[in-house]
C-alpha cells in the first residue's frame, strides 16, 4: 500500500517543542490494543492479574535496569492499561527521551506476553501512549494517589469498556451491576 498523507497522517499528542528526554517526572498511561481486557480484571476493588499482567507489570518495573537514569516510581497494572510515574535524572552519558523508553517496552512486553499466548506479531498495545509533564511535587502525589486508587474507581473509568458497578448488600457479599 502506498503512503497516503490524508489517510496515514497521525497528529503528534506531544507538548511542540518540548525535549522528552529532558529530567522530571513524567505520568504514563498505555493502553492494550482495541483496549482488550488482557491483564486480569478488577474484583472487590482490588486488581487480579492475569500472567499477560504480571509480565507487563514485571517488565514495567525492570525498566531502570535497563535505563540507569531512570526512576520507576507509582504504576499500576489494570485490566487494559498501564499507569505509571517514570523520573528521568540529569544524565551526561545516558540520553533517551520517554518516547525511545515507552517504544522499547512496549517491543520487549509484546515479544514476552506473545510467546505465552502462543501467537507472534499480534499487537498488544495501542499504536501511540499518554503522557502527563509533572510540573511539581504537589501534581506528583495527586497523581501517585491516582493510580493508588485506580482499582477502586474502575467503575467509573474511561477505559472500562462495561462500566459495571458493583453493590455491597448489608452481609457484606459484592455483586456487579453491568450497566451494559
Amino acid at each position: 500500500m502506498k503512503y497516503d498523507p490524508d489517510f496515514n497522517h497521525r497528529q503528534s499528542i506531544r507538548l511542540n517543542e518540548y525535549d522528552y528526554s529532558a529530567s522530571g517526572a513524567y505520568f504514563i498511561t498505555i493502553c492494550t490494543h482495541d483496549r482488550e481486557y488482557l491483564f486480569g480484571d478488577i474484583f472487590n476493588e482490588t486488581m487480579d492479574s492475569s500472567i499477560f499482567g504480571d509480565i507487563a507489570r514485571s517488565h514495567w518495573q525492570q525498566l531502570a535496569q535497563h535505563h540507569p537514569n531512570i526512576i520507576v516510581d507509582e504504576s499500576i497494572v489494570m485490566p487494559n492499561h498501564l499507569h505509571g510515574i517514570i523520573i528521568l535524572e540529569s544524565s551526561m552519558d545516558y540520553k533517551k527521551s520517554i518516547s525511545e523508553i515507552i517504544r522499547g517496552f512496549k517491543t520487549f512486553s509484546a515479544k514476552a506476553i506473545n510467546k505465552e499466548r502462543g501467537l507472534r506479531g499480534v499487537p498488544v498495545w495501542q499504536r501511540n501512549y499518554y503522557d502527563r509533564i509533572i510540573r511539581n511535587e504537589l501534581e506528583l502525589d495527586r497523581v501517585r494517589q491516582y493510580i493508588i486508587n485506580n482499582p477502586q474507581n474502575w467503575d467509573a473509568d474511561k477505559n472500562n469498556q462495561t462500566q459495571s458497578s458493583t453493590h455491597t448488600d448489608p452481609q457484606g457479599r459484592v455483586y456487579a451491576i453491568n450497566r451494559e
